[in-house]
């Protein structure tokens, strides 16, 4: 084999090696790097996190409505307290869901979260949430979990959310990733 072949062959395999390399970083950083983009752009409903409601609070009203589902297999009954809440646009509101183990075991829980329309949810923002961390409940034990929340003055700005005149607001409770290992833990 002459020196250009070799040459070339070295550099085909780097450069094969390089994007084998490349396209394996970008695996491993597309959940997080997706997770930041919905987060940011409120992509499929993902809601905001907020330090602080808005200074501004418009005499327009919106319909927040509350929806509850419960993973297969997961021991608890999930309802929202309330079915639909009106607030004006810029205020704060306060919501609950009560949450029940059925089980004979304790039950580590996690609920996530989107809002419909999708295109409302870079507008709809959590100052505090039991989505925020695992809730643990007894055998038997009931708890009232709140949400605190508003909708963002800037939606009546966006030609995409402008005419919205009500938002669902849905959790689904899935058992713990914590509690899922250690349950396979113990099981192997």
């Amino acid at each position: 084999m002459s020196a250009p072949s070799k040459r070339r062959l070295a550099v085909t395999a780097a450069i094969s090696i390089a994007v084998v390399v490349g396209m394996t970083g970008l695996a491993f950083a597309a959940v997080p790097l997706y997770e930041m983009f919905c987060r940011v752009t409120g992509f499929g409903g993902t809601t905001q996190t907020a330090q602080a409601a808005p200074s501004q609070v418009l005499d327009r009203t919106m319909n927040v409505r509350f929806d509850s589902n419960v993973a297969p297999g997961l021991p608890v009954e999930f309802t929202p307290e309330q079915r639909v809440q009106t607030l004006r646009i810029g205020e704060t509101g306060l919501a609950f869901y009560r949450v029940r183990n059925t089980s004979d075991q304790p039950v580590t829980a996690m609920a996530t979260f989107n809002v419909t329309p999708h295109t409302a949810g870079q507008y709809f923002a959590k100052l505090e949430c039991f989505c925020f961390t695992d809730q643990t409940l007894q055998p038997g034990q009931e708890a009232d979990l709140p949400v605190v929340y508003f909708v963002d003055p800037e939606l009546v700005s966006d030609l995409e959310t402008r005419d919205i005149t009500t938002i669902t607001l849905s959790y689904t409770f899935f058992r713990s990733q914590r509690q899922q290992a250690r349950a396979a833990e113990t099981a192997g």
